[in-house]
């Protein structure tokens, strides 16, 4: 999903972001960002822009429509605004991007972008450097995320990042770690390592079971993990999580099919009986975990019989949240050129099918949850019906929305989980504070 970055300052050039994708992606946003603030920016919404960064997506046929119809949207804008355009489908189709408009500059490369941005509004002082910087307060997120990993070497056969991104590369673990002090001492009240491919993160002096140690020494109040491969899901990580008290109970494993012939065409590298005793293994170290995952529909060779068993795996699993998409056939990789491809019809049907279990089983794990207390981390601060009510998300990572003033967003608030909506859950403050009208 895109998301606006805005912060303002009293500068007299205007600049507005749009991210799609991944959490790398936003982390690398909320750093160019941060340097343009820097220099001077007048970071701003949309509408009022002299300039509109959008930072894309190419992970699927589907991403590359919305990061073109973005570009499209911004062009559109009424300051006619210029569109810099950088990301994935920037590397990947440069020239096609270049091609929607005249007011179109594509940067395939990240730490180049604030100099470009300066460039084309006449200002001076933009040095590129390592998107790395990163900024709390008005306008960015309570939640930070921190690239501490790029780029992938598994190859697998749908997936078209590799190509993009690169092999891994990874931040020094003293990097990561001044940039959780600052965070730390700006009174960040959760951070978020992530990386393209995390499990493979490694310096010359850590991996990552290391890194998430020294990350932890530093005091932050809350610590997330993005996205681990089930073959880096080892004893020695899952020992390191549990011992972690600033670990969120919240880990994204990706499953992507219950088959084992699907996923040896894949090229994914485990079976699904190793997957399920890593979760059972997970489960057991850190009782009450959610856990969420990835499923593709309609892979090259995908047979009745083994849509059956991903729906059954799923099941099987009891994962919090189900992320299904429907396999999208990518120019370049490997399963491109497979024989066997699933009608688009029939991907449609077993996608539908695999998203009607996963909003049961999401259901069915916010209901184990509601009675219970949990601490949401606010996020931002609505109006419903003339009352403040405040928006975050919890430990596990159930979005939630309470009524009461004085809870302003970077505040970690104990909440009593009472009932169910489509989109949320509503909770009420356990303890409210003197300004509270909870």
């Amino acid at each position: 999903m895109a998301e606006d970055v805005t912060v303002r300052s009293a500068t007299s050039w205007a600049v507005a972001f749009r991210t799609l994708g991944c959490k790398v992606n936003r982390a690398e946003s909320d750093g160019i960002a941060a340097m343009l603030l820097e220099a001077g920016a007048n970071l701003v919404p949309e509408k009022e822009a002299d300039a509109v960064v959008v930072n894309t997506c190419t992970v699927t046929a589907e991403a590359d429509r919305k990061a073109r119809k973005e570009v499209r949207r911004a062009l559109s804008l009424p300051r006619r605004p210029t569109v810099v355009v950088t990301g994935c489908l920037a590397v990947r189709d440069p020239d096609g991007l270049a091609a929607l408009g005249r007011k179109v500059r594509v940067e395939p490369d990240k730490s180049r972008v604030p100099g470009a941005v300066g460039s084309l509004l006449g200002i001076d002082n933009v040095c590129d450097r390592s998107c790395a910087t990163r900024s709390t307060g008005e306008g960015f997120r309570s939640r930070v995320v921190i690239k501490v990993e790029d780029g992938c070497d598994r190859f697998c056969a749908y997936c078209i990042v590799p190509l993009v991104r690169g092999l891994p590369q990874s931040v020094p673990a003293r990097e990561v770690v001044r940039q959780v002090e600052d965070l730390v001492a700006a009174d960040a009240a959760e951070v978020v390592l992530s990386g393209i491919n995390l499990g493979r993160y490694a310096d010359d002096s850590s991996d990552l079971p290391e890194l998430l140690c020294a990350v932890a020494a530093t005091g932050v109040r809350r610590l997330r993990l993005s996205s681990i491969e089930p073959p880096d899901l080892t004893e020695r990580l899952i020992e390191t999580l549990s011992m972690i008290s600033a670990l969120c109970p919240h880990l994204h494993v990706p499953l992507q099919s219950g088959s084992d012939a699907v996923l040896a065409a894949m090229g994914r590298g485990y079976e699904v009986g190793e997957f399920s005793a890593r979760i059972e293994m997970l489960r057991q170290a850190l009782p009450g975990v959610a856990v969420t995952t990835d499923v593709i529909a309609g892979f090259p060779g995908e047979r009745h019989s083994d849509a059956i068993a991903t729906l059954d795996a799923v099941e099987r699993l009891r994962f919090a949240r189900l992320h299904v998409f429907r396999y999208s056939r990518r120019k370049g990789t490997r399963a491109a050129a497979m024989p066997d491809q699933v009608k688009p019809n029939v991907i449609s049907k077993r996608a539908a099918r695999l998203r009607e279990a996963g909003r049961r089983l999401s259901d069915e794990y916010t209901d184990s949850r509601l009675g219970g207390t949990a601490e949401v981390l606010v996020e931002k601060v609505l109006t419903e019906d003339e009352e403040s009510v405040a928006e975050g998300t919890t430990e596990d990572y159930l979005r939630v929305r309470f009524a009461g003033m004085g809870y302003p967003p970077g505040d970690l608030v104990e909440v009593r989980l009472s009932s169910k909506r489509p989109d949320h859950v509503v909770g009420k403050v356990v303890f409210p504070g003197a300004n509270s009208l909870a």
